[in-house]
Parts: C-alpha cells; structure tokens; sequence
C-alpha cells in the first residue's frame, strides 16, 4: 500500500469514527451539562420540621384522608403513568403503536427528564411524606406502594407530566390548554396518592418548565418534532374531541 493510499486510509476511518460520535451525541436533546443547569433553577425545599414544611406536609395529610374512593383509584391507577397516558385528552388513537415516531421521541425526552429529576432528588434528598399516622394507620393499604420509594422533590410524575404538557401543546396548540390542565391534575393526584407534597408537585412543574423550553430550543428536537407533527396529523390526534372538558375529572 503506498503513502498516499494509507494516509487516505487512516483519513476516511477518522472521519467515519467523527461522524460515530456525532450520531450518539445526536441521540440526546440535552447535554449533561443542560440537565444540570435546569436542576440549579430549583430552589431549596423548606428544611424538615420547619412551620412551612409541616403546613405543606399537613395538606398532603388532608388530602390523603379525605380523598373519595373514585380519587383513589385513580391516584393509584397513575402509578404507571408515562406519556400516552394523554390519550385521557387526545382520545384512544394517541399511542405508542398508531405513533411509533412520537413515541421514540417522547421516550427519549422521559429518559432525558429523569435524569434531571433524579439529580434533583439526590441533591435535596427530601423525604417524602407520610400521610398516614406515622405510617401506622392505613386503611386501604396503599403503604407496600410507597412507603421505601426515593426522595419526594421534585415529583417525578410532575417533573413528567410538565414536559409533555408543554411540548405535545406545542404539538397541538388548541389542546394546549386541555393538556396543561391534565398534567397539574396528574401531580395534584400524587398528593391525593399521599406520596408527595404539594412543594413536590410545584418544584415539578418548574422543573418541567425549564427542561420544555431547553428541549424546545434544540434542533434536534425540533428536527424530530415536525415529523411528529406530521405523523399526528396524519393520525388525525389534532381533531378536537369531547374528552377536552373532562381532563379535570377525578379531582
């Protein structure tokens, strides 16, 4: 092999090596280091015992044994909420299966978004609270559900529910509306659920906030949201149905 040829060689490797690295790295919306900065715009949660933690954690109590039976269910039902659990809005034909493109990009943005949350968690290490008479009390045996889970803040069902909200709603703008109402419902619903504060629930949704506008601002996301668009209106999910007026329900 000549000179020539084998500085060629070594040139095209490199280069198909380069572009190896810009395909992972296109496989991620936000950096690490975007996903901490988002974190960093969390305050502090209230100091445990203080009078502003025991009056947030004392709403959760309320909350949690005056809730009705109907709440409960649903409460608990949303233990394995993800993504198309907006189809509660958007009607049966938002799924994974009919929106396969749709639905890898939403996988993507809960993979990306639960890594913030759990950085957030891991940096408060708030404790959850325990809605029930020091845990003794628990009449319809919700505590095997929760009772050693991870730190309380920020919510990541809230965190979650935030970030799709925002960006289905950028999706669909004339159910953006419908869409932010069911996602504050979801988090309301892990208080109702006794698993989190409300402080939890609203360090949720500004977290949720932030990660929606740097998601929104990348171009790869963007790149993937007009295919996402045009897969959904092609499934027709843009038509208005009657569900909008029922996101509310179960509170």
């Amino acid at each position: 092999m000549s000179m020539n040829l084998r500085r060629l060689c070594v040139a095209v490797f490199g280069l198909a090596l380069l572009n190896v690295g810009n395909a992972r790295t296109a496989e991620s919306y936000l950096s690490d280091a975007q996903l901490h900065e988002a974190v960093t715009m969390l305050p502090a949660p209230s100091p445990l015992g203080t009078a502003e933690d025991i009056a947030d954690r004392t709403v959760t109590f309320q909350a949690y044994t005056t809730r009705t039976a109907e709440q409960a269910a649903l409460a608990r039902q949303e233990e394995d909420f993800d993504a198309f659990s907006f189809a509660t809005v958007l009607g049966p034909g938002f799924s994974a299966q009919r929106l396969p493109h749709t639905a890898a990009l939403l996988a993507e943005v809960r993979k990306e978004t639960n890594r913030a949350k759990n950085e957030a968690k891991q940096t408060w290490r708030r404790e959850r609270p325990c809605p029930v008479n020091s845990c003794q009390w628990d009449p319809e045996g919700d505590a095997g559900d929760w009772k050693n889970r991870d730190y309380g803040y920020p919510s990541g069902h809230s965190t979650r529910a935030t970030v799709f909200a925002i960006l289905l709603g950028h999706l669909l703008p004339q159910r953006a509306a419908a869409l932010d109402r069911y996602a504050r419902d979801v988090g309301w619903r892990r208080v109702l659920r006794g698993v989190h504060t409300p402080q939890d629930i609203f360090a949720g949704r500004v977290l949720g906030q932030v990660l929606a506008h740097d998601f929104l601002s990348s171009a790869a996301m963007r790149h993937d949201l007009d295919a996402a668009a045009r897969e959904l209106d092609a499934a027709g999910i843009a038509v208005k149905t009657p569900t909008d007026g029922k996101a509310a329900a179960g509170n």
